[in-house]
């Protein structure tokens, strides 16, 4: 008798799909995490005055706890990957706000940093396994790309929302609209006919931008932002339980199950080999329409939210950048106005209106004193900065909405970062 004492190469584990199938309910579901990624963590970071490195340090903790869980099952639960994917739309905002607002990475930067991420990413997840599907998440090497991908995804899509607000000035409600129609057209070339998988990882992407904005247009106070007023609280409330809601229907249907991997292998069903390139011609149309769109936008004049009632209109309504508006003042003054800026922050999150209003006092004592020498030296920023102390004055001393509060101090912040 013989023995064989070749080294055997163990094949690959395969698992059933660890990824729900891609309907309605998925797209639903995931805008409903965008949201939530972007509200709880503002009322996490700046409501309960924990601040973004430690928000961000909590939420590495926890994505990695969760994540850790998702990869343990043997097969997709709407639970563990649902709760993944919101804990990774939180972790993914709060990279994205740590390089813009503490580090002070352009947006633009940021948003190419991340864009060659992703690019990378799933060129090694090609070249290793030749396959981008979310079909064919059965195996743990293909699940790690899958998550990294989201998670730059998350990071990319903030990124790219925020520097689409800074360059127009637009509202939050107003900014929905273009993520909607870039994804429409998406989906109408998937439709007739382009790569289901490039039509996915776009859709992906834009979802970002889509459910973050919206969950500013829900937060965001009426006056100035022209949002609906519900506060960060209550829109991660909202949104938490119809998140709740469609994971426990999605776990007692298993409508979303997809158990029999093999079977996406086929051709899908609008996809037509023929029409690829064409429908990829559109998408970039598209796209280089949408930049031509944001391009004249950054080129028109962007109100800023003058107070009611309180005083004339800023004399330039220049929408300009933090970088532009601080260029000529004396990084001394500016630090000053920082201080206390980051002291009405803290006195806000602890609920001290008392606190509150001196600092106020205090700040628009300093910014008084200093108009002789800041605004010979930029016009067009010192009207800037000050239409946004209007709106912090208004906030404070008049409407005394919390929620107002909030949103002309954070404008102040990142003005000042």
């Amino acid at each position: 008798m013989t023995t064989n004492t070749a080294p055997r190469t163990a094949a690959p584990k395969v698992l059933l799909n660890k990824v729900p199938e891609v309907t309605i309910w998925f797209w639903l579901i995931k805008i409903l995490c965008t949201t939530v990624g972007e509200s709880f963590a503002d009322w996490i970071n700046m409501q309960l005055g924990v601040g973004l490195v430690a928000t961000a340090v909590i939420f590495t903790v926890v994505f990695v706890a969760v994540l850790a869980w998702q990869v343990s099952t043997s097969r997709y639960k709407p639970a563990a990957y649902w709760l993944t994917v919101v804990v990774v739309s939180v972790t993914g905002t709060l990279y994205t706000d740590i390089l813009t607002d503490q580090l002070g990475v352009p947006l633009w930067i940021s948003t190419s940093v991340f864009t060659v991420a992703l690019a990378v990413v799933f060129g090694i997840w090609w070249a290793r396994e030749h396959t981008l599907s979310i079909h064919s998440i059965v195996s743990r090497p293909r699940e790690g790309f899958y998550w990294l991908a989201v998670l730059v995804t998350f990071a990319l899509g903030t990124a790219a929302g925020d520097w689409t607000l800074e360059l127009t000035g637009w509202s939050p409600g107003v900014s929905v609209l273009l993520p909607l129609a870039l994804i429409a057209i998406i989906v109408a070339c998937w439709r007739m006919g382009a790569n289901p998988v490039l039509a996915f990882w776009l859709a992906y992407i834009l979802t970002r931008p889509l459910g973050a904005n919206l969950g500013d247009w829900l937060a965001s106070p009426k006056v100035p932002d022209q949002g609906l007023g519900l506060g960060t609280l209550v829109t991660s409330l909202i949104f938490l339980a119809a998140i709740l809601a469609t994971v426990v229907y999605l776990t007692l249907t298993k409508s979303d199950v997809i158990e029999d991997h093999q079977r996406h292998q086929r051709t899908p069903k609008y996809h037509r080999p023929g029409r690829e390139w064409p429908m990829v011609g559109v998408m970039t149309a598209a796209a280089i329409a949408a930049g031509v769109l944001l391009n004249w936008a950054s080129a028109q004049p962007h109100a800023n939210a003058a107070a009611e009632g309180e005083g004339e209109t800023p004399k330039s309504n220049v929408h300009l950048t933090s970088q532009q508006a601080l260029a000529h003042f004396p990084a001394a003054d500016v630090a000053t106005f920082r201080t206390l800026v980051k002291g009405m922050d803290t006195a806000l999150a602890k609920g001290d209106q008392t606190a509150l209003n001196k600092g106020v006092d205090a700040y628009e004592k300093a910014w008084d004193d200093d108009q002789d020498k800041l605004q010979p030296l930029d016009g067009k920023a010192w009207d800037f900065i000050d239409g946004q102390n209007d709106a912090l004055f208004n906030s404070v001393r008049k409407t005394k909405d919390p929620g107002a509060e909030k949103a002309a101090i954070a404008a102040l912040l990142k003005t000042l970062a």
